[in-house]
């Protein structure tokens, strides 16, 4: 597509590529406008109607958003803000500097201003930061084709026409759809259709477990009360959508044990990632100095056996992915609800069988391998025995350690594989020499 934009206006068609752009996906229109050249990134930006070009900038990375905004009029800016829906706005606006949110909210027209300032004020975390208040209200002594009216009318205005909601004195006591109303008749009363029992979340529930509750409820909108049980927004399913792939990103670099951050990886500096790193490198880096500690306390025994050294390697390796593989799991099913606190110990026993099996199975392996390179059944049987007690040990901690975290109010992801690794280390390491010196008697 983007060749064919060139190609318009090198021709100077622009009425032709008014009407290409006119009929082009907003999503996809935002992708192809990241690709083009700064300068004419905003030319045809420019030839987009006025609440395609607020869809399309909502749609738009941060960075290239503010490509625009540094080229735009003010008045370009604030036309903007007055057609995007609230919670779009609300998400361009804390990306800039508070002086320049203050100055372009002062221009903004009064109606969308109240909307964004009382989104700003929840905060980053909670529902109330994501919701949306263009929502189509209803009076429970309206009949079908009354609400049908009020559909029509402020329906352009709304982000979803799909759920509407019966309100009684701002509270929310309904809610009824859009084919609820099609599908009967014209004079029959909202009071008779509504469903009074429906899902809902509170401004200061934690926003991804709304989103949760949408992807379990399978809602496409959902209505957000306040504590009083007053109807003051809605999320929708795109906005859940968005908070779980935020949660799962930065889940993904907790468990690298990378410091958490929302910016895309090639806008982020080499000062920024590095940062983002080395705080965890170095708690791990000094804290694996106790497993070089056990070591060199056993230094009679490499003297004895030089051999014992080459299978460390081996064994620290090994622990360190069973515990990862259990971790990872557990942290997944904590994410998602499938495992509460009140299940650890149906973790810790199905953990503990699974890894009998998977112990067994390596060490006999090993074993095995050991005896027919060395003709030494007792150096086999110390690292068979090793490797039994090191993969029990690293499975059971790989699934105690997040249920702990989740149950202390700690981010899962922290335990995760550099952690439980490091961990891992030193029990088999403990466990490793330990049955040298017992098998072995040195």
């Amino acid at each position: 597509m983007n060749k064919i934009i060139l190609e318009l206006l090198e021709d100077n068609k622009l009425k032709d590529l008014h009407e290409l752009l006119r009929k082009s996906n907003p999503v996809d229109l935002a992708e192809e406008i990241s690709l083009l050249d700064e300068t004419i990134m905003v030319i045809v930006f420019r030839l987009l109607e006025k609440e395609q070009a607020a869809e399309v900038f909502s749609y738009m990375e941060s960075d290239d958003r503010n490509k625009l905004v540094k080229i735009f009029s003010k008045s370009e800016i604030v036309g903007l803000i007055d057609s995007m829906y609230a919670d779009d706005a609300v998400d361009f606006l804390a990306d800039m500097p508070a002086n320049v949110v203050t100055h372009l909210l002062d221009n903004t027209n009064k109606e969308q201003r109240q909307y964004i300032n009382h989104l700003l004020q929840y905060s980053e975390d909670s529902v109330g930061s994501i919701m949306t208040v263009e929502y189509v209200e209803l009076n429970k002594n309206m009949n079908v084709k009354q609400a049908l009216d009020k559909i029509r009318r402020v329906g352009i205005d709304s982000e979803t026409i799909y759920t509407c909601y019966v309100i009684d004195k701002k509270k929310c006591i309904g809610i009824i759809t859009a084919k609820d109303l099609i599908l009967n008749d014209p004079e029959v009363k909202i009071s008779e259709l509504m469903k009074t029992d429906f899902i809902y979340a509170l401004t200061s529930d934690d926003r991804e477990d709304a989103a949760n509750k949408l992807s379990k409820y399978g809602l496409i909108v959902m209505p957000v009360l306040d504590n009083e049980g007053f109807l003051v927004g809605i999320v929708t399913f795109d906005d859940a959508l968005e908070v779980l792939e935020d949660e799962a990103t930065e889940d993904m670099q907790k468990m690298a044990a990378i410091v958490a951050s929302d910016k895309p990886y090639l806008s982020t500096s080499i000062w920024e990632h590095a940062k983002n790193r080395i705080g965890w490198l170095l708690i791990l880096m000094f804290s694996a100095t106790i497993t070089g500690t056990i070591i060199s306390r056993y230094e009679h025994a490499f003297e004895a056996v030089p051999i014992l050294v080459s299978f460390i390697p081996m064994l620290m390796d090994t622990g360190g992915n069973c515990g990862s593989q259990s971790s990872t799991l557990i942290i997944r099913g904590l994410a998602v609800n499938e495992i509460k606190y009140t299940d650890m110990w149906r973790v810790v026993w199905k953990e503990f069988g699974i890894s009998l099996i998977v112990s067994a199975v390596l060490a006999v392996a090993n074993g095995i391998r050991i005896y027919i390179m060395y003709k030494n059944i007792a150096l086999s049987l110390v690292v068979s025995f090793s490797l039994i007690g090191t993969v029990v040990l690293s499975k059971l901690v790989g699934a105690i350690l997040p249920i702990g975290a989740k149950q202390l109010k700690l981010d899962p992801a922290v335990m995760a594989s550099p952690v439980i690794t490091t961990i891992v280390d030193t029990i088999s390491i403990i466990i490793y020499f330990y049955m040298a010196t017992t098998i072995l008697h040195i």
